[in-house]
Parts: C-alpha cells; structure tokens; sequence
C-alpha cells in the first residue's frame, strides 16, 4: 500500500537530499515521548514501570520542538504513555505541522473523544489508535474491560469530524493466523481505517509479561498465513511492500535503529525504542556514542526475536529506494 501522496513527496525529496549529502545515517521517523504515565496498564508495555516521579513529569513543548527540528526527521510519532495526558499535546502537534513535520499521534482514543475539539483535520496529520484485536481479544492486552469499544466509538467520532486515522495492531504468540485476519478484515472493511500498521510484539525488558512474545520463525509463520489468499494486497498497510516480505521470511535485512530513534524525558535512547542502553543529549550524539555494530541478530540476544517494523521498516524502504525493480513495485501496489 503507498502511502498518502504528500507523505510520498515529503519522505523521498528527503531521501534524496540525504544521498546528495552523502549522509549514511539519518532519521525517517522520530519516536518522541512528551510523558511515560498512560491510562491503561498494558501486558506487554513496560512503559508505566517507571518511578512515579517521573511519571508525573510532562515534556515542554519547546524541548519537543527543538528534539525534532535538531534531528530534522520528515515524520514525527508522538507516542508515550498516553500522549492526550499532556496538557499541551494540540499546541505541540499544532507547532510541528507548522514546521513542515507529518505527525502520527498514537492513542489508545479512551480520551479522543474530551480532546478531539482541540484538534483540526490536516494533510499532515493522522491519528493512530492501538487495536490490538477484537473486543475480547484487546480488553485482555490492555487489562481492561469495554476498551475496545470505546476505542472503535473514537475512531468512528475522528472520521466523522474529518481526520485520518491509522492504527497499530501488535500480535503475540497467543495470537493465531485468523485472529490477524479478523481484527485486519474489521478495521479495513468495517471501519474503513486509513491505514493500519501491524507489529510482532517485542519482549520489553520491563513489560509485565514475558511470555507472550513471538520468536523469528514463530512470526514468519503467523505473518505467512494470514498474509495468505491474497489478503495481503486487500489491506491498506502502512508497510512497504520489502517490510512485509520481511514479515513472512521471504527476504532478511539487518536492523537501522538509528533510521527511527526515539526521544523521551531521558533524553536520545540508546539503541533504540525497544532497548535502553543508555541516552544521549543529542542525535549527533546518540550517533557518535552508540556502538552500532553490537546490535542486531546475532549480536545482542535481545535483538534475536525482534522482527518490529521501528527496526526493519527503515531497512526495507531504503533498499525500496535503492532498487529501480523496488520502487515500481512499491508504486504498483498502492
């Protein structure tokens, strides 16, 4: 599935220019986190497991800002916690549009509907629900009941009022092929999202349960199944076509965390979203300090399960970009 046409436009003339430049690192996406408290207290989350003093701390918009413009990512993801928690997210989202930034703004949407008034439809901007499946199936990954229904309520107010609206889906291993199917057939037909974006989930090292996490093999596996029949092609993904590939094992990449970084009230994470290694007070120097040759598969054990789109993503669009057969794939398929 291609992506919207000014994103299109907006990612590969900066593409371009970081090939002129002759740059071998840079930012796609960054991941910023203006706070860690949330609402919810997620399975497979280790976000809301830090200290409560820290949990009551919230990003000032002009730190956000300067994050953002300092690493001159196209694309911005304002994650958390629970982003509408923050006080000041319309005006940071609002400052980021006005500097040329496409914002993705991920939610569980129980708050949407009380903020959704502070907010106005443009090109540049999505929301980005978390369904992590049906009704049964995503109450229990966020330890909560009537979730899932409040979040589709949400999302139906956010069409109506005119925006965009994606949503990410993480699936485990008590997850099964027709499970993917059900809640991708629901938010595709059903729905009718805009795009949604689909991950194995990650063993975070602080996330309450450690044992729902899918191995390389267990994933190509589920992916390949699902993906089955053509369904593939019926999905609006927001994937490239290589990424998906990557999902059903008919391709392998090494991972580019440095491609999405993620920046948080610690400052630049080392490595990655995924892994906390350390921070940096900048991303010249997250890049200039970070040992990136110690992680990957085969070199960190905490990277030999990750198959996640904030690793491998990047890794697939370049290579998009760097073949002439890729790209008019990539643009047959939208």
């Amino acid at each position: 599935m291609a992506l919207p046409l000014n994103l299109t436009v907006k990612m590969g003339s900066y593409l371009v220019r970081q090939k002129l430049r002759r740059r071998e690192k840079f930012p796609l996406i960054v991941e910023v986190e203006p706070l860690f408290a949330c609402n919810l207290k997620c399975n497979g989350c280790g976000k809301i497991q830090h200290p409560a003093g820290v949990l009551k701390q919230r990003m000032p918009v002009a730190q956000v800002i300067g994050a953002v413009e300092e690493c001159g990512a196209p694309m911005v993801s304002l994650a958390g916690g629970e982003p509408l928690m923050h006080p000041h997210i319309d005006l940071m989202t609002r400052e980021l549009i006005k500097r040329g930034k496409f914002v993705v703004l991920c939610t569980n949407a129980v708050l949407l509907p009380k903020h959704l008034h502070k907010f106005t439809p443009h090109r540049d901007f999505a929301w980005m629900v978390h369904i992590d499946g049906l009704r049964e199936r995503h109450d229990e990954s966020v330890s909560k009941e009537g979730v899932f229904d409040q979040a589709i309520e949400a999302i139906r107010q956010a069409k109506a009022a005119g925006f965009a609206v994606y949503t990410n889906s993480t699936f485990f291993n008590n997850d099964s092929p027709q499970d993917i199917i059900e809640v991708l057939d629901y938010l595709n037909d059903d729905l009718k999202v805009d795009r949604m974006e689909i991950s194995p989930g990650y063993a975070y090292e602080k996330a309450p349960d450690q044992n729902r996490f899918l191995g390389v093999e267990q994933t190509r596996q589920l992916f390949r199944k699902a993906f089955a029949d053509g369904r593939r092609r019926k999905w609006r993904l927001n994937h490239s076509e290589l990424y998906l590939d990557f999902l059903e094992g008919r391709t392998d990449f090494e991972c580019t965390p440095w491609a999405i970084p993620s920046y948080s009230l610690f400052g630049w994470q080392k490595p990655c979203y995924l892994m906390s290694d350390g921070y940096a007070a900048t991303y010249q120097e997250l890049l200039d300090t970070t040992d990136w040759d110690r992680y990957g598969r085969g070199k960190d054990p905490r990277c030999d399960n990750c198959m996640a789109h904030c690793g491998y993503e990047p890794t697939a669009v370049l290579a998009t970009m760097g073949s002439l057969k890729e790209s008019l794939r990539a643009i047959t398929a939208g």
